[in-house]
């Protein structure tokens, strides 16, 4: 159990999201943040409809997953349209009854003190959950940290819809000990526009201070079992398929490269629908780009299909990327980016607002395209792709620069004061 220096009193915390598991940007986040609380000597608990976390430090409430039948139904009668009936009301109501009565019994079982909110009070993905979580916290006034990664405003497919009045009760709520993380400045700026309160920004960061583990025995054979001849380009597309990632960008960059090569897509279409997926593949077929999709032997830990097949981590995969592309529309942030920093490879960017505002700044050596690929686009790529001095220099100085602005020290100095300033206490390094 952890101790405050000053008081001797033990500390937990308690991390609540819809889904706790997997290599989404929320559940990687997540465990980078339970890292700097054990290194504050918290112990963690956990929260979810979903969980990977250790059994006897977790709570498993199914409701609180968007993916329960129950909620799933709820999202696709209240978006798209502007009025429910007293139906809909009373099974939300009914379902947020149940979610609270979790929360209750997680944290008196775990003697939670602190609770740490991972975008349940930001993204309406389980509406339910997060009038839970709201009225929980009105009715005991527990000090919590809520850490949204992205707000319903920032996603069309929740602008029009049937509970304005969850929305502003709930998603995010504004709560006396509350204390509020964002991701970027722009959506800092949006919340305290929109709502009136003011947050704190805390970077998506990586561990520069260790260098990736690299190639060994296990993955010395991923290019053969993602079909990579040795005459052949990697180039990664690290991200799930949905629009917003712009994917069609990669396949015409990699038709214009004029090289033999395979654009490997590592995730799944995810909770979006497979429309979109559709139309990557037969956009593929018409540029002649050989585009495979992989997510069913990559997941976050290693194993094995249920056909034999060796599963492999994403950390397994970017050691042998010639090229990352990164063509989203829009992120909250953006992982992807960090992560092929982090690997020293090449990286095409789409300046989409939070690179343009937060990230392009710092001085990163990338090559951009802006809403569409251009010829310059392709000829930078081919330069880094067939100069290896150059493409050293490159990786090695947005190493650099990550490592000053979005490494675990730098994460670790931000919540540190945050900790100190909801608990009250002072720790030892």
């Amino acid at each position: 159990m952890a101790h405050c220096i000053d008081c001797d009193t033990e500390h937990n915390a308690g991390f609540i999201s819809t889904r706790l598991m997997g290599t989404d940007g929320v559940s990687l986040e997540t465990a980078k943040w339970v890292e700097v609380f054990e290194a504050r000597r918290f112990t963690c608990y956990y929260f979810a409809g979903e969980l990977d976390m250790p059994p006897e430090r977790s709570f498993l409430s199914p409701e609180a997953h968007f993916r329960h039948p129950e909620i799933h139904e709820i999202n696709q009668s209240v978006f798209g349209v502007d009025e429910r009936g007293r139906y809909l009301t009373d099974q939300i109501q009914l379902l947020k009854n149940k979610i609270k009565d979790d929360l209750y019994e997680f944290i008196g079982k775990f003697d939670i003190e602190l609770l740490v909110i991972e975008n349940a009070l930001a993204i309406p993905m389980n509406i339910p959950l997060g009038l839970a979580i709201t009225e929980l916290l009105s009715e005991i006034q527990l000090p919590a940290i809520a850490h949204h990664h992205d707000f319903f405003w920032e996603r069309q497919r929740f602008l029009t819809n049937a509970i304005s009045d969850y929305m502003r009760m709930a998603f995010p709520p504004h709560l006396p000990g509350m204390q509020h993380v964002v991701i970027n400045s722009s959506a800092g700026d949006q919340l305290s526009l929109r709502t009136g309160i003011s947050s704190h920004i805390i970077p998506n960061v990586m561990d520069f201070e260790t260098p990736p583990n690299g190639i060994d025995e296990y993955n010395q054979d991923v290019r053969e079992a993602l079909g990579i001849e040795k005459d052949e380009l990697l180039v990664l597309q690290p991200t799930r398929v949905v629009k917003r990632k712009g994917i069609e960008h990669a396949i015409e960059l990699v038709h214009r490269l004029g090289k033999k090569a395979k654009l490997v897509i590592s995730h799944a279409s995810g909770d979006e629908g497979y429309q979109y997926e559709n139309r990557i593949r037969e956009y593929s077929r018409l540029m002649n780009v050989d585009t495979v999709f992989v997510s069913d032997i990559i997941n976050d830990h290693r194993g094995l299909t249920p056909d034999g097949r060796k599963i492999y981590t994403l950390n397994d995969i970017y050691p042998y990327a010639d090229l990352v592309t990164y063509p989203s529309t829009y992120e909250g942030f953006g992982n992807a980016f960090l992560e092929a920093i982090y690997y020293k490879k090449p990286i095409v960017v789409n300046t989409y607002s939070i690179y343009a505002v937060d990230i392009k700044p710092k001085g990163f050596s990338v090559i951009e395209i802006d809403g569409y690929v251009t010829n310059a686009a392709v000829q930078n790529t081919l330069k880094v792709l067939e100069n290896s001095k150059l493409r050293e220099r490159l990786v090695n100085h947005n190493y650099e620069i990550a490592s000053k602005y979005y490494s675990y020290k730098v994460l670790f100095n931000e919540l540190s004061n945050l900790i100190v300033k909801c608990s009250g206490c002072s720790y030892d390094p």
